[in-house]
């Protein structure tokens, strides 16, 4: 690497901080897929089930590539992180069909709150000013795109209260999740704390599944590779970043993901953002960049 490389704006941003940037890119070209294959027909436990194979697949090999243990260490804590993760993966993907993708996402990204709060009544990490900014700024945010009627007006917003439902479980399940990720890269391999999660997700999703089964046809194939494959990769820049930075810390960047998800929603979907989604999306990029410039020196 040379000198010039090196002093590049993209090295100056921390492994952790980078890590989790490609996290929240994978995981909205993740949801993108979601919702097309929900639109194309499919139903919502199948793309689980697929998007479980897929990950159980990669996951195994990456493993055996590692020439790990497939069971880990603490098998109650990884069982636990599986079983939450999976409850949260039928919520999440749920709110995806049922709601706007940008709007989706960002109801799903309630769970950094959750995580910094959990992470510090149970990790004991503290909060840094900069994260409770950080947070402020995109909890507001996602107010504003999220229900501009229901502050300016009283008004009800008009979106399903099931997916609502799912999308707000979706990110308690997520950052308990996470919090159990965080704790168990003290003892276990990224890529067996990822194996898990698609082990118990995808018996769990066929179960469901019954006879729903719908033979998938052209290019929803593609659809179902894709869900797969970026999920993948947001797993391994989510799992990475949180054993580089603390849970509040790497959560908060996750945030990011919605301003992808605002551009996939208007590119794919033609969903175009309204002034409300630009203004919160504009205050969680704030939130992101008053977090990362304010980092203390370390050694």
């Amino acid at each position: 690497m040379t000198r010039l490389q090196t002093h590049s704006p993209l090295f100056q941003i921390p492994i952790g901080i980078r890590y989790m940037i490609l996290s929240a890119f994978g995981f909205a070209v993740m949801a993108a897929s979601v919702k097309w294959c929900s639109q194309s027909g499919l139903p919502v436990l199948e793309i689980v089930a697929a998007r479980a194979l897929i990950s159980l697949i990669l996951s195994f090999l990456d493993v055996k590539r590692k020439r790990l243990s497939l069971f880990g260490n603490r098998k109650d804590l990884l069982i636990a992180r599986g079983v939450v993760g999976a409850l949260a993966l039928f919520c999440v993907y749920y709110a995806v069909s049922a709601l706007p993708l940008a709007e989706s996402t960002v109801l799903q990204y309630l769970h950094p709150m959750f995580t910094a709060i959990l992470a510090f009544l149970f990790l004991g990490e503290r909060l840094r000013w900069p994260t409770l900014i950080c947070i402020l700024f995109s909890f507001a945010g996602l107010l504003i795109i999220t229900r501009p009627d229901y502050l300016l007006t009283g008004g009800v917003p008009e979106l399903p209260s099931l997916a609502l439902t799912a999308a707000v479980l979706g990110a308690i399940g997520s950052a308990i999740a996470y919090v159990l990720v965080r704790k168990l890269s003290a003892t276990e391999d990224p890529s067996v704390i990822i194996f898990y999660f698609p082990m118990i997700a995808l018996p769990a999703a066929v179960v469901l599944l019954g006879n729903d089964f719908i033979m998938p046809q052209g290019y929803q194939w593609l659809g179902l590779l894709l869900v797969g494959v970026f999920t993948q990769i947001g797993q391994i820049g989510l799992t990475k970043a949180m054993q580089s930075e603390t849970a509040s810390q790497a959560t908060a960047f996750s945030y990011l993901q919605v301003l992808f998800a605002v551009l996939l929603g208007w590119f794919v979907f033609a969903e175009v953002p309204v002034l409300w989604t630009w203004v919160g999306g504009s205050l969680i990029l704030c939130g992101a960049l008053i977090n990362i410039l304010y980092r203390p020196k370390t050694t």
